[in-house]
């Protein structure tokens, strides 16, 4: 049961569109939203509420206020009506602020929009969403545009069928189950890790026979690369949504290998639940 959601918001329409998805959710299972806004003050501001000053600055008040005043319109929104939504604030940066967010109000998932990125701004810069997904423990939901999360009809998962896979795949089977969505499990074959068809479906059925799982099928899908095939596989079946496990890696070894999960997620047009292994 999803009791506690946390949605990073700076107010955007993507963001919006991941509160409307939470707001699905929360009043599903009668779950708390936590809504958060990162409040990115000026350097000599933040300094200064650091250091412990006896008030705050003018300007920082103005910010204070400024972010008040527009959570204030997001909450009188007719969608959010019935559920506890409660006002965030940090002044911390945007990764480091949600993660710490997610732990301290031991959340069960983070719904948060992102609009991608491209090219050099996705070599320099990357989404915020990337960030999170690669960092945050605790399961992420990225959401790009408005939708209907339990119009949800087909869920694709794609795994490896490794051992350490076991506990995200079930969280998937269960969140697939909550929104009475058919799972729909995937190895990815490319040249460079092939395998047999026999050597795979015998590696499928053996992870399989130990889960207690149902309303699932059981698919190999041929492609270029890992990713490609992941948002092909979900084209081809018109799955509403897409869930993969990440490994979260960081400096020197994430600029060499990348993340499979942050390319699925920056680059897939449909929503993407993401759980760290």
């Amino acid at each position: 049961m999803i009791k506690s959601i946390l949605v990073p918001t700076d107010f955007s329409q993507q963001a919006e569109s991941a509160l409307k998805v939470a707001a699905q959710i929360a009043k599903k299972n009668n779950a708390t939203i936590y809504l958060l806004h990162i409040l990115e003050l000026p350097i000599h501001l933040t300094d200064l509420m650091a250091s412990g000053a006896p008030a705050p600055a003018p300007e920082a008040v103005f910010f204070m206020k400024q972010t008040h005043k527009k959570f204030e319109e997001v909450m009188d929104q007719d969608y959010l009506k019935g559920i506890e939504v409660v006002e965030t604030v940090s002044f911390e940066d945007v990764m480091h602020g949600i993660i710490d967010s997610s732990t301290k109000n031991d959340v069960d998932i983070i719904i948060m929009g992102s609009h991608g990125s491209t090219g050099f701004e996705e070599l320099f810069i990357g989404s915020n969403a990337e960030k999170i997904v690669r960092t945050s423990k605790k399961p992420v939901l990225v959401i790009k545009e408005d939708c209907d999360i339990y119009n949800v009809q087909d869920f694709v998962y794609a795994t490896n069928f490794d051992d350490e896979d076991k506990p995200s795949l079930l969280a998937a089977n269960n969140f697939a189950k909550s929104i009475s969505a058919k799972l729909h499990l995937v190895w990815i074959n490319t040249a460079n890790g092939f395998k047999t068809t026999y050597e795979t479906e015998t590696k499928m059925n053996n992870m399989i026979a130990d889960l207690a799982i149902d309303n699932y099928t059981l698919n190999i899908y041929n492609d270029i690369t890992v990713e490609k095939g992941i948002l092909n596989f979900a084209d081809s079946i018109k799955a509403g949504m897409i869930g993969i496990s990440t490994h979260g890696r960081k400096g020197i070894s994430h600029f060499i290998n990348g993340s499979l999960g942050e390319d699925v997620v920056n680059h897939a047009k449909r929503p993407v639940l993401t759980f760290k292994i």
